[in-house]
């Protein structure tokens, strides 16, 4: 019963996060805000989590406790956001987005942990919980991206209520678990930064994450300038969370251990073909079919880069290796694929942005080689 209600907690919040991660963007350019205070909107929410994530999980740690950390910045989060979406200028909305990005976003790390220790203790597969995540991510974008198109771009605060207090309502009846992580210490990172081949796999993290945040933060925008309505971008994500699902349930086939560099530059390859050909699509749907690459560039990139993280890190150190891992892909990558991305858009376009992006995955693919390379000589 435990697992059953954390994994309809997942389908329930993912839900929820879709509206904040898919639309957002979306909203705020309907309301006439420029690509530029977009970017600069979203990119000051991700220098707030790059300390609001190790807050609360340390105070996660320090209490014991998951269930009631989330509890307390899940509900302020339902009312913000609700709000949030009301907003019509660029003040109100870098407000109330900061306000998300120190309460709802890193309710994401927290809830990953709960999945992860709860799969551990009732000895079932983590997948069989967080695939639930991925079908309400699809579920509902597919729903929002409809109503939306009926309704108009304000329903998004009313469907964000909805999908907020439904998730609230369950997370009070999860069954709670004790943290045991250490809390990141000055020590602990120095430590971690240190280790041989530490930075040049960050550095090669950062590069890959880079386009791949541009994506997920002006994919919306730029259907939408081609012509395309809300629906086809509720359809956009619906197939890239689809794709997640289902190379999530296969990837652990052809992830080996030792192989992981390998499977990045695969990766990365399908992540410049993906971005080249978005880069030239003149039809929105063009841009919604391109999306079926989800599935084969992130899941085989994030799956790959954890699992190499974790061959890399003292055991002691996975924690803080996590932390870092997190503050990297979700937190620096997505301040400067905001920032610039939104200036690129504003000034040259999307073809411009997605030329860009595939020069990025280019980049990183052949970093990934020289890094492989580099592994191979320091190990003989």
């Amino acid at each position: 019963m435990p697992v059953f209600k954390l994994r309809f907690f997942n389908f329930g919040y993912f839900s929820l996060f879709a509206i904040f991660l898919s639309f957002l963007p979306v909203y705020l350019s309907a309301k006439q805000i420029p690509e530029t205070e977009i970017g600069i909107v979203v990119g000051i929410g991700g220098v707030i989590s790059i300390f609001a994530q190790p807050f609360w999980g340390i105070l996660s740690d320090k209490k014991r406790t998951i269930k009631k950390v989330l509890l307390f910045i899940l509900g302020p989060s339902v009312v913000a956001g609700f709000f949030l979406f009301h907003a019509s200028t660029s003040l109100i909305s870098l407000l109330l987005v900061g306000f998300m990005y120190v309460f709802f976003v890193p309710t994401d790390p927290l809830i990953e942990s709960l999945n992860v220790q709860t799969s551990q203790k009732y000895r079932v597969n983590y997948g069989s919980i967080r695939m639930f995540g991925a079908l309400g991510y699809a579920t509902a974008s597919l729903i929002i991206g409809t109503l939306t198109s009926i309704f108009g771009i304000s329903s998004i605060a009313y469907l964000f209520l909805g999908y907020g207090i439904a998730a609230f309502s369950i997370c009070t009846q999860l069954a709670d678990v004790q943290t045991t992580n250490r809390p990141v210490k000055v020590t602990d990172l120095k430590a971690f930064l240190f280790q041989k081949n530490t930075f040049g796999f960050l550095a090669l993290v950062l590069t890959m994450a880079i386009p791949h945040r541009m994506n997920d933060t002006f994919i919306g925008i730029t259907i939408t300038k081609l012509g395309g309505n809300y629906q086809l971008v509720g359809y956009a994500w619906f197939l890239m969370t689809l794709m997640e699902v289902i190379f999530f349930a296969i990837v652990h086939r052809f992830l080996k251990p030792g192989n992981e560099l390998k499977v990045i530059a695969v990766a990365g390859v399908f992540y410049a073909i993906r971005f080249f050909s978005m880069s030239v699509a003149e039809n929105p749907y063009v841009l919604v079919l391109l999306q079926l690459f989800q599935g084969i560039t992130f899941v085989l990139f994030y799956s790959s880069a954890i699992q190499y993280l974790y061959s890399i890190i003292p055991a002691e150190w996975k924690a803080t290796g996590q932390t870092i891992f997190a503050v990297l892909f979700f937190g620096i990558s997505g301040i400067i694929g905001s920032f610039a991305g939104g200036v690129i858009l504003d000034k040259f376009g999307g073809s411009t942005l997605y030329t860009l992006m595939a020069c990025f995955s280019v980049a990183g693919t052949v970093l990934c080689f020289v890094f492989q390379k580099r592994k191979r000589r320091l190990a003989s």
